[in-house]
């Protein structure tokens, strides 16, 4: 055989090398879900998102899928799943794309299921490549927290009693002070100096400022800037939504 041809063989066995990894995959925190037993187990979580994906997904997308299916094993009522559609031989988990009305052009797909009922899906419309977004949404329409990036467990549940009384608003404050002084790493101190800070202002202009934050950073966040920066203005971000969702709550 010719060198060429040697070449040619060597490709071929590492892309079969290859597709064998990825259909060896397994994905910690989610399970492979389809046509056959979807509705079984839907049924029996309180919370089920499922992402409707092509076969042997791959990229910076698949990546975030990654990182909110591990995210999700600190929550025993989440369940993260995952239904790759075929649009070849079988067409496998075709009829289910088809009964949601998903699309190829739309994938990845994600569809939130609640409290087991596997006909009311509620569709998630933000970016893909979004992980803070993605657990944000998971958690505004399941009510279930979701570890993201900038923020605190601590924290969030101090958000909580924030909005829970109005006039207890500044002893939270100084219970969030507190907390802080205890973190040991600078990642954690700044997270939770971004709650501090929201916090502070909401006091002084009202729930309004949330809003107005949120609009004014994700305008920061799509002008020209750094990686770094635009994770950092996500983080915050991530962070707004927690008072968003908990000020939800209590409207």
């Amino acid at each position: 055989m010719s060198s060429a041809g040697n070449m040619l063989a060597g490709v071929i066995v590492g892309l079969f090398a290859l597709l064998h990894l990825i259909r060896g995959e397994i994905i910690q925190g989610s399970v492979s879900l389809n046509s056959g037993v979807f509705d079984k187990v839907i049924e029996k979580h309180q919370a089920v998102l499922v992402k409707f994906d092509e076969t042997y997904p791959y990229g910076k997308k698949q990546d975030i899928f990654k990182e909110v299916a591990k995210a999700s094993l600190k929550q025993p009522n989440l369940l993260i799943a995952e239904v790759q559609v075929a649009d070849y031989g079988d067409k496998d988990n075709s009829d289910l794309a088809e009964r949601f009305g998903i699309k190829k052009e739309d994938f990845p797909a994600y569809r939130l299921f609640i409290k087991g009922n596997s006909k009311d899906q509620i569709k998630y419309t933000g970016n893909s490549e979004d992980e803070g977004a993605i657990k944000t949404f998971v958690m505004r329409e399941s009510g279930l927290y979701i570890g993201r990036p900038g923020c605190l467990e601590e924290f969030d549940r101090l958000v909580k009693e924030f909005y829970g009384d109005a006039d207890k608003r500044d002893a939270v404050l100084k219970k969030a002070e507190a907390a802080a002084e205890k973190l040991n790493s600078d990642e954690e101190k700044a997270s939770a100096d971004m709650y501090i800070k929201t916090m502070r202002k909401i006091i002084e202009k009202g729930d309004n400022f949330v809003e107005s934050e949120v609009t004014r950073v994700e305008k920061l966040r799509s002008g020209k800037v750094s990686d770094k920066k635009k994770e950092q203005l996500g983080d915050r971000l991530n962070v707004l939504s927690t008072f968003q969702i908990r000020l939800k709550d209590e409207l």
